[in-house]
């Protein structure tokens, strides 16, 4: 039934709206989530039919309004857990991302009007380019990028050794705006939507191919190219989870958890065969161990770190453990009042209670870790530190540790979600990436799994084993190949002490990182400007036939 201009309007609008729900919902979904722990990955592949069709039906005007809300609501959906995290971090990010696909949304109607034939395949770029530029400078968030819905799907993930998680992406988003494109002239007439999809496949029957047979290839890839490693070296690595936020509280909180840590530590110490290594969460020891023990400023904290200090002295393997790594630098705080101190976010290896090498974080949490525009925005680095924010210092350098043969990196919590980072430490040397995460404060499953999620691709990325040590769940060993050995019950006090192998191959996204959405990007521009070049040629064509 055709709807009228006039009574058919409002109807018009509530199905852009249940459009713009339904792909919020599916994006959603796709990933971990309340309803189902380890998200529905299938629901990705066709996650942004109703985006693409809405963008292939509305007006330019209309797309501002569209992708604002479709930007906020699919991301209110998915991240729902980031008001726990900070006061702020929901907003903040609720807002990047209606700005974002407010005007991300007319960028996508643009590419169907200045190519009428094939613009599916120009937004298909688009979408690539901002996956992977939304994960870079200030505002990088890897949180959502489509690929790392499919990490439970090992036989396609394989290829992120080649491709990083761009190109599982890049399979998962063509089936939407191909099909979007596809059911475009039936409109709202859905009984029409097979035979438009057939016709429309037989005039676009090359690129559907050329997507098939990637498809075929990757499964292909994903049966026959996963590292066997059974001769292989084995680390045994003694995970601690003391299911508490070591913020949380004062001196006496902080002494139960390192009771807590301690005890668990020891049982773990106890196993036949003996662990390798002990690795505790990110700043699982909140007092500053460097500062107190240098210091002495506080004699209660001190107290503290020396009772760690003297327990890390009779152990006979070494110790991983994140601290707020606290030095006086006048050059970086010329603040006497606050003692000139500096703090990083930091991974610390102890062996015989002495400090053998540190890793200062190298990317932190915009907003909630550093904010690097107070002048130009006081307003809100003054609104950020009156919510209690804990601003660090950047590190500088790429650290591998090494003990006994074992090289390893670790990427504290927020960083593993990063490819980049991962890759560097492997370039580096690494032959194990250790990751020390906290959790806690977001009390939620979905918040762990989907940071879970983004952490399986490192290893696939890298072909490197991984272990997770976190406050309070998704402790876990992963293997070379993105799967989970053994995982510690979420929100529980407990050890894990996971035998991962050790493997050092050569992998190709290792050595040339991410090439694929570069490449994206560069065809992209070059398509957009040709595009333009022709659009004004017909404008000039069409401005002197009309005076003719």
């Amino acid at each position: 039934m055709t709807l009228g201009k006039g009574s058919g309007r409002i109807v018009q609008f509530f199905i852009h709206l249940g459009a713009v729900f339904a792909g919020a919902i599916l994006f959603a979904a796709a990933f971990p989530n309340p309803v189902v722990e380890d998200g529905l990955p299938l629901l990705a592949w066709i996650a942004y039919i109703p985006v693409f069709w809405l963008i292939n039906r509305v007006s330019f005007g209309a797309c501002f309004l569209w992708g604002a809300l479709y930007g906020y609501t699919a991301y209110g959906l998915f991240n729902y857990w980031l008001s726990v995290f900070h006061p702020l971090a929901g907003l903040i990010v609720g807002a990047i991302y209606l700005v974002y696909f407010t005007f991300l949304f007319p960028l996508f109607k643009i590419a169907v009007l200045l190519f009428k034939k094939r613009g599916y395949m120009v937004q298909f770029l688009m979408w690539m380019s901002f996956e992977y530029l939304r994960t870079q400078g200030f505002l990088g968030y890897s949180y959502g990028i489509t690929g790392y819905s499919q990490w439970k799907i090992l036989p396609v993930i394989q290829i992120a050794d080649i491709f990083g998680v761009w190109g599982v992406s890049a399979l998962a988003v063509f089936p939407s705006v191909y099909i979007a494109a596809g059911i475009k002239e039936a409109g709202t007439e859905f009984k029409k939507i097979p035979a438009c999809l057939r016709a429309f496949a037989k005039k676009e029957w090359a690129p559907l191919g050329v997507w098939l047979a990637a498809l075929i290839l990757t499964l292909i890839y994903g049966i026959v190219s996963p590292i066997r490693y059974e001769d292989a070296q084995h680390a045994r690595i003694a995970l601690i989870q003391h299911n508490t936020d070591p913020w949380l509280g004062g001196i006496e909180e902080y002494r139960k958890n390192f009771e807590v840590l301690r005890r668990l530590s020891d049982e773990a110490l106890r196993n036949d065969p003996k662990p390798d290594m002990v690795v505790w969460s990110e700043t699982a020891f909140v007092p500053r161990i460097y500062w107190h023990k240098t210091y002495r400023d506080d004699h209660e904290f001190y107290v503290l770190v020396k009772e760690l200090l003297d327990y890390l002295a009779v152990q006979d393997v070494p110790f991983v453990i994140g601290n707020d790594d606290a030095r006086k630098d006048a050059g970086k705080n010329p603040d006497p009042y606050d003692n000139y101190r500096i703090d990083y976010n930091a991974v610390m290896l102890f062996e015989r209670g002495e400090i053998t090498k540190l890793y200062r974080k190298l990317h932190l949490v915009p907003f909630t870790e550093y904010f690097p525009y107070q002048k130009q925005f006081p307003s809100i680095y003054q609104a950020l530190k009156n919510a209690d924010t804990h601003f660090w210092e950047k590190g500088n350098e790429a650290t591998v540790f090494e003990y006994k043969g074992l090289k390893f990196s670790t990427p504290i919590c927020f960083e593993d979600t990063f490819g980049y980072l991962s890759r560097n430490f492997v370039r580096n040397g690494a032959g194990l990436i250790v990751n020390l995460s906290n959790d806690a404060w977001s009390k939620s499953l979905p918040a762990q799994n989907q940071h879970l999620s983004m952490a399986v691709f490192r290893s696939v990325e890298n072909r490197r084993s991984m272990v997770r040590s976190t406050a309070s769940g998704q402790t876990c060993g992963i293997d070379p190949n993105g799967k989970i050995l053994a995982m510690a019950k979420p929100f529980t006090e407990s050890y894990l002490t996971v035998s991962v192998p050790v493997v050092s191959p050569s992998a190709f996204y290792t050595r040339y990182g991410d090439f694929l959405p570069l490449i994206c990007m560069g065809i992209l521009v070059s398509i957009l400007i040709i595009g333009f070049i022709l659009f004004i040629i017909r404008l000039i064509k069409t401005g002197n036939t009309g005076k003719g």
